[in-house]
This record gives C-alpha cells, sequence and structure tokens, in this order.
C-alpha cells in the first residue's frame, strides 16, 4: 500500500501558488466582436443544409476563429455532423463525446477558453 501524502510538505498541491502575473499576461486575448476573416469554403464529400451552412458560417465568425488556420476544417465540419445528429436526436453516446472533444479543441467552451490561455474581451479592454 502507497505512503499517504503529506499535505504539510511545501511541495505539496495544497500549497501550489496561483497562477503568476507573467503567466496571467500570457493569456491570448480574442475579439468579441468575432473573427473577421473570410469563411473558408465547406469541404466536399457531403450535401450540407441551409443549417450546417449557417452554423459553419457562425463558427468561422466566432473570436475563437482568429485563433484557427485552415487545418480546423475538418474538425469544425465534424462537430458540425456531430451537433446535427444530437439536434435530431440521432446521435449515440460516442458521438456526442466526440462533439465535446471538438468543441474543446476549438475553444468553445469556457473550459476550454481557460485551458488554451484565451479570454474573449471587447475592445475597450485590450486599448488599456
Amino acid at each position: 500500500m502507497p505512503k499517504p501524502r503529506n499535505v504539510t510538505k511545501p511541495n505539496s498541491r495544497a500549497h501550489r501558488r496561483p497562477p503568476s502575473a507573467a503567466a496571467r499576461a500570457a493569456l491570448v486575448d480574442l475579439p468579441a466582436a468575432g473573427c473577421s476573416l473570410p469563411v473558408p469554403e465547406l469541404p466536399a464529400g457531403r450535401d450540407w443544409s441551409e443549417d450546417d451552412r449557417a452554423r459553419w458560417e457562425e463558427l468561422w465568425q466566432s473570436p475563437q476563429a482568429v485563433m484557427w488556420d485552415d487545418t480546423a476544417r475538418g474538425t469544425v465540419a465534424v462537430l458540425l455532423v456531430y451537433e446535427a445528429a444530437i439536434l435530431a436526436g440521432d446521435a449515440s453516446a460516442w458521438m456526442a463525446q466526440e462533439a465535446r472533444y471538438a468543441g474543446e479543441s476549438l475553444g468553445l467552451t469556457p473550459k476550454a477558453l481557460a485551458a488554451l490561455g484565451w479570454r474573449i474581451v471587447d475592445g475597450a479592454e485590450t486599448d488599456g
């Protein structure tokens, strides 16, 4: 049986300091107004619905999209397919889990934003 941890030791997780000012300064500010870059074309190989097209544009105009490059196209496309299946009630548990992973990898949840070191701010906060 392993020896229990001693929380009184200085290297215990209980005594870790909060993030330093340097770590907080390393956050990447994303514009609340969203991404103004051109929206890429939907990938071929599937008939995309009008709802899919609208969601595609919404995602590529989100604040997080300023951090994506063309390699994110596949992840965004897969997310659309999973979301459509979930909303239609046709998704399996693994599809819902994969949708969550895709959303996190794209920074679409508050937890993912924090993990990636991103934060959404309006223009007034970045001018300071």
